[in-house]
Parts: structure tokens; sequence; C-alpha cells
């Protein structure tokens, strides 16, 4: 497999789990902020496809042809970072599979070195390839992959890619509870 294929697999598997993080979860816990700034899992999934479009579309000359008005000039700041009450999950959802098929199309036509320019980037930096772009993205999905694992772990302690996970350690809620008072302990006393 080469860097390019490898990337694009990374990030397939990186849409896959912030879908993931919102299965079984109610409307409100989608959607409710859990930070003082507001992110919550629906708002991240609708940012990075947001992103997605652009990074892969706009950047390559090959525009999606979708219109996001969250990201008009004048447009309430921060508009892609959550879902107004008239925006369904359906909605965000479909978004997300529209931005992962444009984006796809762009990876699998171009070569690594296709040449793109960031029209948003300062100007020393905004040429760039789609290998760039690819590393990029996988970096930006992987870091709010991050958020969405903390809020569905605050949202009802689902923590891990999946049920079962081997990446973390086997606890009952009662040896989570020991594991996390030590750790308590630790901070108190340092």
């Amino acid at each position: 497999m080469d860097e390019k294929e490898t990337l694009h697999r990374y990030l397939r598997a990186r849409r896959d789990d912030l879908l993931g993080k919102l299965d079984g979860l109610s409307e409100y816990d989608v959607r409710r902020p859990l930070t003082p700034t507001g992110t919550n899992l629906l708002g991240l999934v609708k940012h990075v496809a947001s992103v997605e479009v652009d990074y892969f579309g706009v950047v390559f000359g090959r525009p999606s042809g979708r219109h996001l008005t969250w990201l008009d000039e004048g447009a309430v700041p921060d508009a892609d970072m959550w879902a107004t009450a008239d925006e369904s999950r359906e909605d965000i959802i479909e978004l997300h599979r529209f931005a992962a098929a444009h984006s796809d199309a762009t990876i699998e036509a171009l070569p690594a070195d296709a040449p793109g320019v960031v029209p948003w980037w300062p100007d020393d930096r905004r040429n760039v390839t789609l290998h760039q772009i690819l590393v990029h993205m996988v970096t930006e999905r992987a870091h709010h992959l991050g958020h969405a694992d903390i809020l569905r772990e605050l949202i009802d302690g689902s923590a891990g890619q999946r049920p079962g996970d081997p990446n973390l350690t086997r606890r009952s809620a009662e040896e989570w509870a020991a594991h996390r008072a030590a750790i308590e302990a630790a901070a108190r006393q340092a």
C-alpha cells in the first residue's frame, strides 16, 4: 500500500469513528454543549464535514457545488460547530457522507503530489500538495475525534473506539471509580 492509500485508509477510519460517537444517543445528547466553549458531538461532525468539503474541493479546483451557509461571510461565528434546531441529525450525517464522497473522488482522481492552493492560509504556506492536505485532514479528524471521545464519555461513560475496545484496560464500574479516586488523590497530594 502506498503512502496516499495509507493516509486515505486512516481518513476513512477516523470518519467512521467520529460518526460512531453518535450511535445510541438521544437528539439532546448529540447536540448539548458539554464544555464552556459549547463543544458538542453533532457540531464536531458538522465542522469536520464542512472543512473536508473545502480542503478536498476548493483547494484543488474541485468545488463541491454545495453551499454551506454557516461558512458565509457574516455568518454567526462558529456556526459550523453546532447544529441549529432546524438541522436534523440526519442532515448533518448526510453532509458528512457527502463530504466524504466528494473528498474520496478528489483523492482517487489526483496523484499525491497534485498541487493545490489553500486561499485562507497565509501566503507563505498556501501552496500545498494532496499529500499535505491528506496529512492535515487525518490530523484534523483525529484531533476532533479526541474531543468526541471525551464528550461521549461524559455523556454516558462510553470510552474507546467501540464496545470492547482492546486498547482500554478492562475494569468494572467500581474499579474505574477506584482508579479515578487514586488519580484524584495523587493530584490533590501534588
